[in-house]
């Protein structure tokens, strides 16, 4: 059997999740006990170190803002700087976000698509 990386997150990640399921739940897309089991369980893999915690550092929001100052994406500024911290740290970001995926490649980034996302601006983390 092959030895599997740990998943790598930021805290971007993990306050973007927190409110991913909230707003499922203030929709109505997800039972409130249902986002709560959802929100224990990830907590308890942070605590677990099921992640490799990377830090967001000033040369993520650099390459992040060079790539806005092109004017030409159409990239939240939130993807932009998980795009970056993917790019820069050399590593795979997995999403739903079919623009982000997109971009991501034009960007030079190695992406993952998962899922199906009805608009842009979701994404799996």
């Amino acid at each position: 059997m092959r030895a599997r990386a740990r998943p790598s997150i930021s805290d971007l990640t993990e306050v973007e999740l927190l409110s991913a399921i909230a707003g499922k739940v203030r929709g109505h897309d997800l039972a409130q006990a249902d986002g709560g089991r959802i929100v224990s369980e990830f907590l308890a893999h942070l605590e677990g170190n099921l992640y490799t915690r990377l830090p967001i550092e000033r040369r993520h929001y650099r390459l992040a803002r060079d790539w806005m100052a092109q004017l030409t994406t159409p990239l939240r500024t939130l993807d932009a700087l998980h795009l970056a911290v993917a790019a820069a740290e050399g590593l795979t970001l997995a999403t739903a976000d079919r623009t982000m995926s997109r971009w991501g490649k034009r960007l030079g980034v190695r992406m993952l698509p998962v899922g199906q996302a009805r608009g842009s601006h979701r994404r799996a983390p």
